[in-house]
């Protein structure tokens, strides 16, 4: 770009770091035109028994087993662990992607979660305080109790980290065990009806709530 050998649209660019964008603007390097990969966004129902990761090393299946091989090129934003299901997007849009994933975006997360036992009002706000964990103090934005019945209690809980398994080390620290786990959201993007193992691709709207986020950190 310093030597005056990139031009965007026609127009000579020497600016470090132009942005563009994929599918709309025309790059070339002397008079060579360049092929740029259009940014992509999916939404995943990640089934149980599947790992958030390129490669098991022990053989077991991953994401991108389940996934077409033309989702392969896509990395995943934020982990689900083997025994959770839900809601995981994936996208080669790495600003964005490490933007909405910084903690001071504070962007929500939400969980579906069936636990063990009946989960007082007390426990709930145990979890609203903050529980103390190997890392740190953890706690939930807000936890609302859906269902109650003999042997198991289902509750929402929203929270704005990602740390690994958060949710199931915050409910066996309060004595509850975690029976299932579904995210439902992340930050404006929802898993509503998609079926397990299936994906979609985000509509423009989420996708640009997500770049909104990323840059701003609202929610």
């Amino acid at each position: 770009m310093l030597d005056g050998r990139v031009r965007v649209n026609g127009e000579l660019i020497a600016e470090l770091g132009t942005r563009i964008v994929p599918g709309r603007d025309t790059v070339q390097v002397d008079d060579d035109v360049l092929e740029l990969t259009a940014l992509r966004w999916i939404a995943f129902h990640k089934p149980t028994g599947v790992l958030t990761t390129r490669k098991d090393p022990h053989g077991g299946l991953t994401v991108y087993d389940v996934l077409p091989e033309e989702c392969s090129a896509l990395r995943y934003v934020g982990r689900l662990d083997r025994e959770s299901e839900g809601l995981l997007i994936l996208t080669n849009d790495g600003d964005v992607a490490h933007g909405i994933q910084h903690p001071s975006r504070q962007v929500e997360r939400v969980y579906r979660v069936v636990v063990t036992g009946t989960l007082a009002q007390s426990k709930c706000a145990v979890l609203l305080r903050g529980v103390q964990l190997e890392d740190g103090v953890a706690r939930v934005n807000s936890v609302d109790v859906l269902k109650k019945e003999e042997f198991k209690t289902t509750i929402e809980v929203v929270l704005t980290e990602g740390r690994k398994r958060e949710v199931r080390r915050m409910m066996n620290a309060i004595g509850h065990g975690v029976l299932r786990l579904v995210r439902i959201r992340f930050g404006p993007v929802k898993l509503g009806e998609l079926p397990v193992g299936e994906w979609r691709g985000l509509a423009e709207s989420e996708k640009q709530a997500l770049r909104t986020l990323s840059e701003s950190g609202k929610r």
